[in-house]
């Protein structure tokens, strides 16, 4: 508005000077030098305005709404009860609560952070603008500053001019402008762009007409400023975390609510395959497997289908290139390898096993938790470590070698041998790992692998005909499932723990 009426003001001043018979020429060669060196510093700047996204929910048919979210129910419970301070402002002030000014959302990427800030403007009836934290910091000092205060003045401006009571400011990635101050190259304008952020959540007023409400996203929180985490500012923590085996198949349920799905599709069986992912991992899960039964021309989703998309999704997608057959037998042996003692280890827990390539990987073998863990035991921890090495016991025992497809297991391995010896559950007792010698350290690692080592090796000596045969049926059949090996197992009598 400003810039129109000057822009107004000075044309009808050209006007009358022109009419008068004055000479403008010299007036507008610097106005248009003015104008061109205005346009560069904000060229090099990157501008000294953003347009930041705001919603309009009422022409916008992807409306979000809590219901419309699977899973988190702690995390959507408690951002209700501090939604309904900017809901039932009444409520609030006859019972001498201070309403909260901030909501940091805490978790892991892909958790549906971004959705409950949706979730909460429609629930709230607000404005809602969104920015990344990325966008206000520039090299320019005083940029990052500028756009904070941009930020919350078009919230106000965009409520009153909807005739809303309120709005939320959503700032996504937050731990970037929000970060402990002096810990950057360029300190002076990250620490100039958070202290303007915290002047304007202090300037939150509780009695402003228009009740503004800040909501930050970060799977960073250690990152953040103390002086942002502290009450007054960002009032309530709420973590958003990867959703369990209930949460799973909710999500699930939402997701394929659109798609046709064949009788045989087992939900809860699919949402027990993918313990540790997101919500947006299932989204892919239930997207990739509609993509797989539109390429075979299937009218139907069927279980098959989600069971590969599963598999795309850890993996990635199916790689035509093919070893030869000495190579694809090796792999053979190394993956039943794994999946003998797999199911030794815990009975039922192998799901399929293939020679399919996918990522970086010849073959694989996929096992079913049968439960979401969260605390692991000593013996579980062995037992895991045998599971990584018996790929590599398994071709010592059938080929007399091993080969550099046992890198990643390894690495595996030791990565639990250190839990193991963090956790003070080994020979060294309970210490700190970083003021372990290396040597110690190292060597304690070697007694962990090399113990669990012997014993898959003891095992193994005694059947690897039964390793041969069942190599021999995955490289005719490409992927046998795990029912298969537990049935000769049983057959064989072979003991399992």
């Amino acid at each position: 508005m400003i810039r129109e009426t000057a822009l107004g003001a000075t044309v009808a001043i050209l006007v009358v000077l022109l009419w008068q018979g004055v000479n403008v020429g010299p007036l507008l060669f610097l106005v248009a030098m003015f104008a061109f060196l205005s346009y560069l510093m904000q060229s090099r700047s990157g501008g000294t305005t953003v347009n930041f996204t705001m919603v309009d929910r009422e022409n916008n048919c992807e409306t979000v709404i809590f219901e419309s979210i699977g899973g988190q129910e702690t995390a959507k419970k408690e951002l209700l009860e501090a939604l309904d301070f900017v809901r039932f402002p009444e409520r609030v002030a006859k019972m001498g609560i201070r309403p909260l000014k901030g909501i940091l959302l805490v978790g892991p990427p892909g958790t549906g952070k971004t959705l409950l800030a949706k979730a909460a403007a429609a629930y709230t009836d607000s404005v809602f603008l969104a920015a990344s934290g990325s966008e206000f910091i520039e090299l320019y000092a005083g940029v990052g500053a500028q756009r904070i205060r941009q930020l919350f003045s078009r919230a106000k401006t965009a409520a009153e001019k909807e005739r809303k009571n309120s709005a939320i400011i959503f700032i996504d990635e937050i731990e970037i402008l929000g970060g402990k101050r002096g810990t950057h190259t360029s300190h002076h304008e990250y620490d100039q762009t958070l202290n303007q952020l915290l002047v304007e959540m202090d300037g939150m007023a509780t009695d402003d007409r228009i009740r503004t409400l800040l909501i930050g996203a970060t799977n960073r929180a250690d990152l953040l400023d103390s002086a942002l985490l502290r009450p007054g500012r960002f009032d309530r923590i709420v973590q958003v975390d990867l959703p369990d085996l209930a949460a799973r198949r909710e999500i699930l349920q939402l997701h394929v609510s659109n798609k046709p799905l064949a009788p045989d599709v087992d939900l809860e069986k699919v949402a027990r395959e993918t313990f540790g992912f997101s919500g947006a991992h299932l989204e892919s899960v239930a997207n990739e497997a509609a993509i797989l039964a539109m390429r075979e021309g299937a009218e139907k989703i069927t279980q098959r289908h989600f069971t590969d998309a599963v598999d795309k999704v850890i993996m990635g997608e199916k790689l035509e290139r093919k070893p030869d057959k000495e190579e694809l037998w090796r792999v053979a042996v190394h993956e039943i390898g794994h999946a003998i003692a797999s199911e030794c280890q815990r009975p039922g827990s192998v799901s399929t096993v293939t020679t399919t390539s996918r990522g970086k990987a010849l073959g694989y073998m996929r096992q079913s938790p049968e439960k979401d863990s969260y605390l692991y035991t000593q013996k579980y921890l062995e037992g895991q470590i045998a599971i990584m090495v018996a790929g590599a016991a398994a071709e010592e025992a059938v080929l007399g070698d091993r080969s550099t497809g046992a890198i990643n297991d390894y690495r595996q391995a030791v990565k639990a041998a250190k839990q193991i010896i963090a956790a003070g559950m080994s020979r060294l007792g309970v210490i700190s790992p970083e003021d372990v010698p290396t040597e110690a350290m190292h060597a304690e690692i070697q007694r962990i692998i090399a113990a669990e080592q012997e014993k898959v090796r003891t095992f193994f000596s005694n059947c690897d005909d039964l390793i041969r045969e069942l190599a021999e049926i995955l490289v005719h059949e490409e992927k046998i499932s795990g029912d298969l090996i537990r049935r000769r197992l049983e057959e064989e009598k072979i003991l399992v723990a």
